[in-house]
């Protein structure tokens, strides 16, 4: 259960993003929620413009991300980080 109650959301509505940022190195693990945070892309398929920001130095960083309709990533920019894979970001645990 979540907050007042209610269900978590499933995590076959989740995407998962991983991130480090390029001030202070602190890999992150972002959700996305295929239900909430995409537009739909005029071209078809997905747009997500998301805002991230760590826990070490606070600095914001931007992407954005065009996905295809089953959710693959077709392009994705981040400014004030990197994008990582998931082993690079399960590496410092």
């Amino acid at each position: 259960m979540g907050f007042f109650g209610q269900k978590t959301p499933s995590d076959r509505d989740a995407i998962w993003l991983y991130v480090q940022c390029d001030n202070c190195g602190e890999k992150l693990r972002i959700r996305v929620d295929r239900r909430h945070d995409f537009q739909p892309d005029p071209e078809g398929g997905y747009f997500l413009r998301k805002e991230m920001m760590d826990g070490r130095c606070f600095r914001l960083m931007y992407g954005e991300l065009h996905f295809d309709r089953d959710y693959n990533i077709l392009s994705q920019e981040l400014s004030g980080g990197h994008f990582i894979t998931k082993e690079e970001f399960e590496a410092q645990e």
